[in-house]
Parts: C-alpha cells; sequence; structure tokens
C-alpha cells in the first residue's frame, strides 16, 4: 500500500472520478491477475520462469501460443493450455474485485467488463456483462472447423505431464465430428479462431454504453504489447467520460487525458476504496 499512497493527488481524481459517475466500464488485462497470483508472462524470461520445460525447449510465449501446435503436437499444445485450464480452475480472485463489484453495485447504469484476459476471473467473481475480446480458455471449439461451433468445457479436463508440459491421451475432442478440439481462444497468427461468442459479447458492451451517462473507466494491468485493452480504454473515456489508468510498469496517459497510477490493480483499489468511504 506504501506506493499507493504516493499517489495522493492522484488517488484523490480518482475517487472523485467513480463517486461522480453513474455507470463503470472496466478494462482489465493480464496485469489484473497478478494479484490473485497468476504468473506474470512479460518478456520470454517472466514465461520460462513460469515454465522451466519451455526454457529447455528455447520456445518463447509467442511460439507456445500459436494454434499451429494443434495440428503438428497436439500433446505440446494440451501440454499447455490444459495446465492453464487447471490453473484457472484453481485460482480464487483477489479482493480487488469485489470493490470493483461493490462500486458497480451503487451505480445507477453498473459496469461491464471488457478484457484481453481468458481466464474467466470476472465470472467467477460474480461479474456479468463480460466481454472477453480475446475469446475464454472454459470454451471450445473444433480444429477442423466442422460444424459444432462453440461449447463450454465444463465437463474436460486434460492430465499434463508437469516435467515435460505434454498432454496425455485423451485429448479434448470435437462432440459433433469426433476430431480434435481447441480452445476457442484467439491466438497469435490465429486465422481459424471462431469470433461469433466474443462479438455478441462486444454487441452488448456497445448496447450497454449507448444507455449510459457520466461512465469512469477503470483500467487494470493493461501494457503495451498487446494494446488492445488500453485503446478501448482511451476510446471509450475520450467519447464518454474520464479514464483511470493503474499500471505499475506502464502508467503513462497520452496527453494527461486521465489519472495514471503506477500501482498494483489491488494496492490502488483498496487506496482508491478508503478514499471514497472516508
Amino acid at each position: 500500500m506504501s506506493d499507493a499512497l504516493d499517489h495522493e493527488d492522484e488517488l484523490e481524481r480518482a475517487a472523485e472520478l467513480i463517486g461522480y459517475a453513474d455507470a463503470l466500464l472496466i478494462c482489465a488485462g493480464a496485469g489484473m491477475g497478478v494479484d490473485s497470483g497468476l504468473p506474470d508472462f512479460r518478456g520470454d524470461e517472466g514465461f520460462w520462469r513460469a515454465y522451466p520445460p519451455y526454457a529447455r525447449l528455447g520456445l518463447s510465449f509467442v511460439e507456445v501460443a500459436d494454434p499451429v501446435h494443434f495440428a503438428a503436437d497436439p500433446e505440446l499444445a494440451w501440454g499447455f493450455y490444459g495446465h492453464r485450464l487447471e490453473l484457472y480452475r484453481r485460482t480464487t480472485p483477489h479482493p480487488g474485485f469485489d470493490i470493483l463489484r461493490r462500486w458497480a453495485a451503487g451505480k445507477p447504469d453498473g459496469a461491464r467488463v471488457f478484457t484481453s484476459n481468458v481466464d474467466g476471473e470476472f465470472q467467477k467473481a460474480g461479474f456479468a456483462g463480460v466481454a472477453e475480446v480475446h475469446g475464454s480458455i472454459h470454451h471450445l471449439q473444433c480444429l477442423t472447423g466442422c460444424s459444432a461451433g462453440i461449447w463450454p468445457a465444463d465437463d474436460m479436463t486434460v492430465t499434463v505431464d508437469e516435467a515435460t508440459m505434454r498432454a496425455e491421451e485423451p485429448l479434448p475432442s470435437c462432440p459433433g465430428c469426433g476430431a480434435l478440439a481447441r480452445p476457442n481462444i484467439l491466438m497469435f497468427g490465429d486465422a481459424d479462431w471462431l469470433g461469433e461468442r466474443s462479438q455478441q459479447q462486444l454487441d452488448e458492451l456497445q448496447a450497454w454504453r449507448r444507455r449510459t451517462d457520466k461512465l469512469a473507466v477503470v483500467e487494470l494491468g493493461a501494457g503495451l504489447a498487446v494494446p488492445t485493452v488500453r485503446r478501448q480504454a482511451e476510446l471509450a473515456s475520450a467519447a464518454d467520460g474520464g479514464l483511470i489508468r493503474i499500471n505499475p510498469r506502464e502508467p503513462e496517459v497520452r496527453h494527461d487525458r486521465g489519472i495514471s497510477l503506477s500501482v498494483g490493480a489491488l494496492d490502488a483499489l483498496r487506496a482508491i476504496d478508503a478514499r471514497l468511504n472516508s
């Protein structure tokens, strides 16, 4: 919390903006999950610290999170995504999610979430109206592109040898044609991702925004490497309201068009909440 205390003016401004708003748009990137204990993949070194077997293989995150492996080496592909699925299922959202949900409950127009995260943590924390722009690891699609569409992964488990990070048979299969299944996630260089589920969520988000006034945009843990979330937050705040950017490494706001907090998500949310309740 000491870092947060170094931003007194910004925290007061953030509390005023949230207190004044009738609606919250929460824009979240990978940094939102760090306080829940999820590993930070910032750079290859961060990825390899989380997954030493890939360091021995010389595979980066971009190379592992590539859809070609599902056809070329499905045990390798499902080793990574199967492990991530179980990790996300075991993860408990940190208390910052509860703070955001409490703020939303006090707003006439509530809140919506725009996130590049595929972990489902916002839904687990009780949020409705989540737009997952890159899809969800908790949903699957057929590798062959048959007519099965997108279906939940609720009843599916993948056994992974953590020494090699390779999945064991049987691998997830399509209920329509029996071929290999893959996560409904937009991967790097992915031309076969089915985006219908995410697009419906985005359409619902846009319809909600058209109904809202006095919007506050709270952006958490969204970096520059994949700028999708930052762009959404900037566009929404420029059109409808004010921006609060919370990021311990890349907090800059262009042309002073918002509030910049170089603090982790949980510390920042707690500090703003304390000022809202004072």
